[in-house]
């Protein structure tokens, strides 16, 4: 019990935050142990979201979990379908076609800005910037609207596939992408015009939440998050993917390690990601968009069929999968770089049409671990700050 002054005693105080609080994003509950408004412990709960994806994968075929992985981080849809595809590509030999690769780094880079955009305005409305908040929203719904025009759906997607893309993108969307591309620049600067020397955002970001470049690594954080502290690792970079190696780019990286810092990796990030999505138009080849060797792993292909003429249609059905061999069994390892930083997709396959085992490894859990880190120290309104800068989505978290 903390002694105050004048004999006066005070009682440290025990506060439930969350998991329904309009800060936390998502059902994240914090116990906070507080002396006064200083934070003495930071205790996260997750759980509250728990759907099972991982489980859920390995009674589906390989193409039907595909649309689990929406479900993850449903903000950055699209670049959780590329991780999966690239990890079913690696495990069974498949490589996409050059145009297909194109489109999905155009598709990551587009989601890694609509995810960026909602970060930035939900983290700015939390810290009482609200007109960022409605500038934001009004970009990122231009980037809905595109990806609407290719695939049917804001969301949700489902968009990449094993060995390539359900589907080539239109005239109309290529012209639509390149003025967005052309006028994005702008809409940034007045982003930052509005906060980048606001002294109140200034006072609510510098020096708080600080985490070493060494602290960093220790605790597997990547991403922004990494960046922020000055480490220079991008998986786009020190491991390409799909087209990112035939691509110019910056990695920028902070110096402090606190949320400032983060907030202007992130900014950056917009640019960088607008100049790969131009790039990747200038650049885009012609060709087909789905793999020659790309197999239909609902049903056996030609050579694995077999008849039996005397059997029903659904008990052949079922045979021809047990006694189809064309998956080699094996276990493979991808990771790519979303949004909220490194995501990673561990598969094994016993040669079955379904993933034995499926785990994720998802950023948002992994920075979810740093919030006591961040918060001890500080006061109860700087939890606020570093909930927003480690932008997590508890879906994620709870796969």
């Amino acid at each position: 019990m903390p002694t105050g002054t004048k004999g006066m005693s005070t009682q440290e105080l025990t506060l439930n935050m969350g998991p329904q609080h309009p800060a936390t994003h998502g059902v994240l509950r914090l116990v906070l142990d507080l002396d006064g408004e200083t934070v003495v412990k930071c205790t996260p709960h997750v759980g509250y979201l728990h759907r099972g994806i991982e489980k859920l994968a390995e009674d589906r075929s390989y193409t039907s979990a595909l649309p689990l992985t929406d479900r993850l981080d449903y903000i950055s849809n699209m670049t959780n379908n590329v991780g999966y595809c690239l990890a079913v590509e690696g495990l069974f030999g498949i490589e996409a076609p050059e145009r297909a690769k194109y489109i999905r780094t155009i598709m990551s880079e587009m989601t890694r800005i609509s995810s960026h955009i909602v970060w930035l305005a939900t983290h700015a409305l939390d810290l009482g910037a609200m007109t960022v908040f409605l500038y934001s929203f009004r970009e990122r719904e231009r980037l809905l609207d595109l990806f609407e025009m290719t695939c049917g759906a804001r969301l949700t997607v489902s968009y990449p596939r094993i060995g390539g893309v359900r589907c080539d993108v239109s005239r109309a969307f290529i012209d639509g992408l390149s003025a967005f591309t052309e006028e994005f620049p702008r809409r940034i600067d007045e982003y930052e015009t509005l906060i980048d020397r606001n002294r109140i955002w200034l006072q609510r970001t510098k020096g708080i939440g600080v985490i070493t470049a060494k602290e960093a690594i220790n605790r597997g954080l990547t991403g922004p998050l990494l960046r922020g502290s000055g480490v220079s690792y991008d998986v786009r970079k020190d491991m390409p993917y799909d087209a990112y190696g035939n691509v110019e780019f910056d990695v920028p990286i902070g110096r402090n390690g606190d949320v400032y810092d983060r907030y202007r990796c992130r900014m950056e990030e917009l640019r960088q990601s607008n100049r790969i999505i131009r790039q990747c138009l200038d650049k885009l080849p012609e060709g087909p968009i789905l793999a020659d060797t790309a197999p239909d792993l609902d049903m056996p292909v030609e050579g694995g069929k077999k008849q039996v003429p005397e059997m029903s249609y659904l008990h052949a059905s079922i045979s021809l999968v047990k006694e189809f061999d064309a998956f080699p069994a094996g276990e493979y390892y991808s990771a790519i770089e979303a949004p909220k930083g490194e995501l990673g997709f561990y598969l094994v396959s016993d040669g079955n049409t379904r993933p034995l085992r499926m785990r994720v490894r998802a950023p948002s859990f992994v920075h979810v671990s740093v919030l006591p880190k961040l918060c001890t120290g500080h006061l109860l309104a700087d939890v606020i700050a570093n909930i927003g800068t480690i932008d997590v989505v508890i879906g994620e978290c709870d796969r």
